[in-house]
């Protein structure tokens, strides 16, 4: 197969909608050590303090949730413990209790703003 050339080279970064994007910003930063990058309204830009690994950007829109999130993040840790007591402290609601999906241990935990996320205990991590 021929290799194509790339002529832009794109960073990947996720977006999450939300209503307050400060007050989740303070819930994003805690539960996965990010630091505030910059804030230009409606966005505020959340990144790794090292600067390695995607971009969260918190973008302020007027209407509210509406149903399951298409694209949601997971969150994988080698335990349950002390990671779900933490992020559960951070102000995470429980969605889903622990169970088996297919060999990962899943839980499915909502921002203060009802967005989804998973955290996974994949096997062998």
């Amino acid at each position: 197969m021929a290799e194509v050339e790339r002529t832009v080279r794109g960073q990947l970064a996720f977006v999450l909608d939300c209503a307050d994007n400060n007050k989740l910003a303070e819930f994003w930063c805690a539960v996965l050590g990010y630091r505030r990058v910059r804030a230009v309204h409606p966005y505020v830009s959340l990144a790794p303090a090292d600067g390695d690994g995607p971009e969260l950007l918190l973008q302020q829109v007027p209407e509210p949730k509406r149903g399951k999130n298409r694209m949601h993040l997971d969150l994988r840790v080698p335990t349950l413990e002390p990671e779900f007591s933490r992020i559960r402290a951070c102000g995470a609601a429980l969605l889903t209790a622990p169970f088996d999906d297919h060999g990962v241990l899943t839980t499915v935990l909502a921002d203060p703003e009802g967005n989804e996320f998973c955290l996974l205990v994949w096997p062998g991590t």
